[in-house]
């Protein structure tokens, strides 16, 4: 894949920005200025502009959740979406003017809602005179400056990707996503903003775009023999100081990776996945770094370069455009350059503005297609089916996730040195108000079941560690000694475990006997009617939230994986009804588990 070299020219996004260089090299008209500092008893020139930035946008353009067909809204009172992050950036334009304003993001753009799946998949932007991509258009009315690839940019195919890439109408950055055969970076790996100040000196910003090594594991299907990616730490130190050379005052960097210095894929790569406080620690001359990858709220968090001793500010908003980061920075002129005085950080909530009619106009057409498609009848169920008592009951609506992710791990083994071992499958009751209901089923009621983005993976696991698997998973249930009243509104979230942490597992059978003490309730395990053998191999089909260790599950994170799939198990429920063209349960639904005390069933 040949080195992307696009250099863009002409207008910034901000206003009264100058030239732009995408990865290239310095102009002559970039070299530094000389002697025009604070001497002589003047005051020094000092110059304030804003760097906004968002992460984790995930398809969010609408404050809108397609899975229920209404407005988002979470326990917070959250809102979502590019059109209320757009009225927020309007507003910070007009506060410090326009041409003192740069805008960024930190990666994961063009997956994470049927908006985003109906132009990969549906009517996908790939196509001869296809669409614009809702994401590109929405962020090029915003006027974005640049955005770094997160994992999730590589979800559709290297294809889809570069078809986003050539609709926006800004760079996107990946300094260490190189071409596997050259390795040079297959993406710009930075760019440089000029901004005018009132004193005739451009300051020069440049922004580092770094992704997550991860992408080499999650993606492998799709950037397998194509594309390497090295560590954040070893590239910003490669890139960074060349910045400093072509004359940057300001450097920051926008690293779709946390802060945590953790990584959720073990020993599988050398390098780590959550590294932003690590380059700012060990890479001397940045000055700010727009965090995201990890989905949580940081508005300000600063880390001591341990070489120079410098502060680098640090800052994550929440996913989907739920906050906005604004950093604000002063630089004062000194010895014939611009030098950072003071950098900070802070966010904006979204939930606090009204959505930009610029982007609902923009993208009407869009939204109301893509709410015809969940809204479309995708096949028929014999029986309602819901989640109700799924938490405490083995339910008809988790087997169907279980039986879609066996058939899927079945499936993508076959043929190959595990085919003949059993698939086991993991799933939780993400939501008590799930259904399918008898008749009609329509792509939402499917999805309705999966409401988080994960995807699916196979693991190699024993007996033994499958039992330690269960007896971690049936903490959730409260201890309640035989004979006593059961009240299945008290009887779950035991130690404040949710609901999306208890596992059921499904093709063995076995007992979770309440009134035993966590660590001792599993009982009668067995496969195919015989006591399980601690040193018997299974496979897993399981989520990668938990495969990462999420939830903190037992030997999972560490088993050895066997098969990994980028396509969201939501919309593989989706597929897989579509298919079939009916669901009927009394194919697929078994009691494999049940609640019991002293050996006596609780229901």
């Amino acid at each position: 894949m040949p080195l992307n070299r696009r250099t863009f020219l002409g207008t910034s996004a901000a206003a009264g920005a100058g030239a732009v260089i995408a990865g290239g090299a310095a102009s002559p008209a970039q070299a530094h200025g000389r002697g025009h500092g604070g001497g002589h008893g003047r005051p020094p020139k000092r110059y304030s502009f804003t760097v906004m930035g968002t992460t984790d946008l995930h398809g969010n353009v609408f404050n809108w959740d397609y899975f229920t067909d209404a407005e988002f809204d979470d326990k917070d009172h959250n809102d979502v979406g590019l059109a209320k992050i757009s009225t927020l950036v309007e507003e910070v334009r007009r506060e410090k003017g326009r041409h003192n304003t740069l805008m960024i993001d930190a990666g994961d753009t063009i997956q994470g809602t049927q908006l985003s799946y109906y132009y990969a998949k549906i009517d996908p932007i790939t196509a001869k005179r296809g669409p614009v991509h809702p994401m590109a258009q929405a962020m090029n009315a915003i006027g974005y400056d640049a955005a770094a690839l997160g994992n999730h940019e590589f979800n559709y195919g290297i294809p889809v990707l570069r078809a986003f890439e050539e609709q926006c109408d800004f760079p996107l950055l990946g300094a260490n996503a190189l071409d596997a055969r050259t390795l040079r970076p297959a993406f710009a790996p930075y760019v440089i903003r000029k901004l005018r100040t009132p004193h005739g000196r451009d300051v020069r910003v440049a922004v580092l775009g770094l992704t997550n090594p991860g992408i080499a594991i999650w993606d492998k299907a799709n950037v397998g023999g194509k594309m390497v990616f090295p560590g954040l730490v070893e590239q910003a130190a490669k890139f960074v100081p060349r910045l400093r050379s072509m004359g940057a005052d300001v450097v920051i960097v926008s690293a779709h990776s946390g802060t945590s210095g953790t990584s959720s894929y073990g020993d599988q790569l050398p390098h780590v996945e959550n590294a932003a406080a690590l380059v700012a620690e060990q890479v001397p001359g940045i000055d700010a770094i727009l965090v995201g990858h990890a989905h949580q709220e940081i508005p300000e968090y600063f880390v001591e370069n341990e070489e120079t001793g410098k502060r680098v500010v640090l800052s994550e908003p929440l996913k989907w455009g739920q906050r906005l980061t604004l950093f604000d920075f002063d630089v004062v002129w000194e010895k014939g350059r611009w030098v950072v005085e003071r950098a900070g950080s802070r966010v904006l909530n979204s939930n606090t503005v009204a959505e930009d009619p610029k982007i609902t106009k923009l993208l009407a057409d869009e939204h109301r297609k893509v709410v015809a498609y969940v809204n479309q009848v995708i096949g028929t169920s014999a029986a309602a089916m819901t989640t109700a008592e799924a938490a405490w009951k083995d339910e008809p609506i988790i087997d169907l996730i279980n039986v879609v992710q066996t058939e899927t791990v079945r499936a993508a083994l076959a043929g190959g040195e595990y085919a003949e071992l059993p698939v086991l499958s993991q799933a939780s009751c993400f939501s008590r108000t799930a259904r399918i209901p008898a008749g009609d089923v329509t792509i939402r009621d499917a999805a309705g079941l999966y409401p988080f983005e994960n995807t699916l993976e196979a693991r190699l696991l024993t007996g033994a560690q499958i039992r330690d698997y269960l007896e971690y998973s049936a903490k959730y249930y409260v201890r309640t000694a035989a004979g006593a009243p059961v009240d299945p509104a008290k009887l779950t979230n035991a130690e404040n475990t949710p609901d999306y942490n208890y596992d059921a597992v499904s093709g063995l059978t076995y007992d979770i006997d309440i009134a035993q003490p966590v660590g001792s309730r599993i009982v009668n395990l067995a496969f195919e009617g015989k006591p399980v053998d601690p040193a018997a191999r299974f496979v897993l089909a399981v989520n990668n939230y938990r495969a990462s260790g999420g939830g903190n599950f037992p030997h999972v994170p560490g088993a050895k994986q066997l098969w990994a799939n980028s396509e969201e198990i939501r919309n593989t429920i989706i597929a897989w009804v579509q298919a079939k063209g009916s669901v009927d349960s009394a194919e697929f639904a078994s009691v494999d588990w049940r609640l019991t005390r002293d050996g006596v069933p609780v229901f």
